[in-house]
């Protein structure tokens, strides 16, 4: 079960297969044989129905602006794409970033700011993303 597992690049992750018959008929092979089978035809399940989910690294960033123009930028991000975590009000607006491709970030706030604000990288996180 476990080679099927790491076969098909699954990690941390678990499967169990129930046996209703306790007899001696299949052997060790045959009894390696169902198992495997059993944990990848649920694998083939489960993708076909888009239930796998697959961890993805997001770099984390905030980004300050004046309160005027916080609405306007974050509803332009979202537009776009960008992840925005959650913002913060104090003497700006600062909106918390996640994404994958940071050169990609950059360019849309860049656009979206017109290069009046930037980007501050504050680490990473890792997320579960569905494919």
């Amino acid at each position: 079960m476990l080679e099927a597992l790491s076969g098909r690049d699954f990690v941390d992750c678990v499967a169990v297969v129930t046996r209703y018959f306790g007899g001696t008929l299949l052997g060790a092979g045959g009894l390696v044989r169902a198992y495997s089978e059993a944990v990848l035809t649920a694998i083939d399940q489960a993708q076909s129905l888009g239930l796998v989910v697959e961890l993805e690294r997001r770099e984390l960033f905030t980004l300050a602006l004046p309160h005027s123009d916080a609405g306007r930028i974050e509803a332009e991000l979202r537009q776009r794409g960008v992840l925005i975590l959650g913002t913060d009000y104090g003497q700006a607006a600062v909106l918390h970033i996640a994404d994958d491709d940071a050169a990609r970030l950059a360019a849309i706030v860049a656009r979206v700011t017109a290069g009046s604000a930037q980007l501050e990288p504050v680490g990473h996180e890792w997320v579960d993303v569905e494919r």
